[in-house]
């Protein structure tokens, strides 16, 4: 490999003077080169202080795995391409400046291609490297360390089919249990645990780590919390049941919208927090409503194969019983939709549902003839019913 000749010092800033003797020092310096620089350092604080701090992000780079550098390498060499149009269209224009960064085209296309590329030979053009490298590891830090740290060290998606539920354990120990019809993406940073909970509902024990908040991302909701447990509801496509609900079993919970903005009286929505044995609801823009005890019955009935209803219109809990599996019952009077049902069911046996629903409301079932396999076709065997008076 051959040997790069050092740049000469320029009289420019502290940064581009540091950087110069950085690379020179990478490189080899005679023992002539080597008293000028201690002369250098010694001359003024600020040459010391520019000179640690390229130190300290080339150390840095050190701690990046080789992914993250493969991740670094190929972002850099895409925008350094747009850098090349722009210098290419501007050149006229910049001639004038060209001189006060010759310097650093001599170096910053080994000093980049050496540490992200893994050798000594530059992987991009050295007019446009030093740009890059200014974006990299000026101002207290570098682009690509930054990059790398918003990588997910573990992503994955969960998704239960209708009348299923599954429990999945997160790497970082954390557990969520999935009910039927749930769809998620998890997320987990090194700074973060992110879940996006698209549909369905979950129950979460969070493992506590106050350095890795854990948060869910629900509608238009943002739930945070370090170690707990908890359950988020978002069943936008359920019948009276378009809002977000959170419920905490144990622990202190934190929710918030993720986009504020201002509700119907002119107040911005607020951020509460939940502690044991409380829950809210929020409508469908985040506005949150008033904190209420959870159920007696628990956060998440469902785990135990139940579903609860409190005083609840037929026509919804008929669609809470349809997420589940179907019913093969139709309501077509209003007034019938109306009548409100109490009580907590297996949502495993429908059946027994079916027959139980007209001696807990003045309802009758009679045989729909004009049903077709078409329309709304069941997934059970049977004809579907009519619930009327």
């Amino acid at each position: 490999m051959s040997r790069l000749s050092p740049p000469l010092t320029s009289p420019g800033l502290p940064d581009e003077q540091a950087l110069d003797w950085f690379v020179r020092q990478q490189r080899g310096l005679s023992p002539e080169e080597q008293e000028q620089h201690l002369r250098w350092l010694a001359d003024d604080g600020a040459h010391r202080a520019a000179y640690a701090r390229w130190q300290s992000s080339w150390d840095a780079l050190d701690n990046v795995p080789a992914d993250g550098l493969a991740a670094l390498n190929a972002q850099l060499t895409k925008d350094l391409q747009n850098l090349a149009t722009q210098e290419q269209e501007q050149a006229p224009a910049q001639e004038s400046s060209a001189s006060g960064r010759r310097g650093w085209r001599q170096w910053a296309g080994w000093l980049l291609g050496g540490k992200a590329c893994g050798h000594g030979t530059s992987a991009w053009p050295t007019a446009w490297a030093a740009p890059a490298l200014a974006v990299l590891l000026l101002a207290g830090g570098f682009f690509g360390w930054e990059f790398w740290q918003r990588q997910p060290t573990y992503s994955a998606q969960h998704a239960t089919a209708r009348g299923q539920q599954i429990q999945v354990q997160l790497p970082d120990g954390s557990v969520m249990r999935l009910d039927t019809l749930t769809r998620m993406d998890v997320a987990l940073y090194r700074h973060r645990r992110e879940v996006r909970l698209s549909e369905g509902q979950a129950v979460f024990q969070v493992a506590h780590d106050a350095s890795r908040p854990f948060q869910v991302l629900a509608g238009p909701l943002r739930i945070t919390v370090v170690g707990t447990r908890f359950s988020v509801r978002y069943t936008a496509g359920t019948l009276g049941q378009s809002d977000v609900r959170v419920a905490v079993e144990e622990g202190r919970v934190r929710v918030e919208p993720i986009e504020p903005s201002a509700t119907h009286d002119g107040s911005v929505n607020r951020r509460v927090e939940l502690t044991a044995g409380e829950q809210i609801a929020s409508d469908a823009q985040g506005g949150l409503g008033a904190i209420t005890p959870a159920p007696s019955t628990g956060i998440a009935p469902w785990r135990n194969n139940r579903v609860s209803f409190d005083n609840t219109p037929l026509d919804q809990a008929l669609a809470e019983f349809e997420r589940y599996g179907a019913t093969r019952l139709r309501v077509q009077d209003p007034a019938v939709a109306a009548l409100r049902l109490t009580g907590t069911f297996d949502p495993r046996h429908l059946d027994n549902f079916v027959r139980a629903l007209p001696q807990v409301l003045p309802v009758r079932l009679v045989a729909d003839p004009t049903a077709k396999a078409g329309v709304a076709a069941p997934t059970t065997s049977g004809p579907w019913l009519v619930v009327g008076r």
